[in-house]
């Protein structure tokens, strides 16, 4: 059994408002155990003996019938989560900065991302893998950064979804030995 994070895409904005207690019990119907809720921003630690591509199948078709919306997800396997942690170069907490991870489910768009954000200026971004890219933004400006209105696009809203490092980090330790 292994142990995954499941990062959801756009809930609890823009109308796709689910509480984290229907979320949790409406994945017991899935081949998913020791699932846990994490903040209410859509991280979900769960096992499974499904791969990666398996359990993003069966989540999204789990979101769409249930909650009626067309749903995307990022899955991550628990120890790459823990990897990602580990190789961002920026800090968890900065007065002047916040550090986000943008993560992806489709590494062609991620790279298009990428090599659009290296051109902005002042945007200072490190690809730390095939599936996720950390960046910085100032603290109080994080929505007006050229880098979030260039991720936040139409084209990667099916492919993409950013959290914060200190989310992510309470997320690598939720899945932590999760399906060991």
């Amino acid at each position: 059994m292994n142990s995954y994070a499941v990062f959801l895409r756009g809930i609890n904005v823009g109308g796709i408002n689910i509480k984290m207690a229907e979320l949790k019990d409406a994945l017991k119907s899935r081949p998913f155990s020791g699932t846990k809720t994490l903040l209410a921003s859509g991280n979900v630690v769960l096992a499974s003996d499904l791969d990666p591509a398996g359990v993003k199948t069966e989540f999204e078709a789990c979101l769409r019938e249930t909650f009626g919306y067309d749903a995307w997800v990022v899955v991550l396997k628990a120890d790459r989560v823990a990897e990602l942690v580990a190789a961002c170069p920026y800090p968890p907490d900065d007065a002047s900065t916040h550090t986000y991870l943008t993560l992806a489910s489709d590494h062609h768009a991620l790279t298009e991302l990428y090599d659009a954000g290296s051109a902005l200026d002042g945007t200072e971004l490190t690809r730390l893998g095939p599936e996720a890219i950390a960046w910085l933004a100032p603290a109080g400006g994080t929505l007006d950064s050229p880098f979030s209105k260039l991720s936040s696009k139409p084209k990667y809203k099916a492919s993409t979804t950013t959290r914060n490092l200190r989310t992510m980090i309470k997320v690598r330790d939720a899945a932590t030995g999760l399906g060991s």
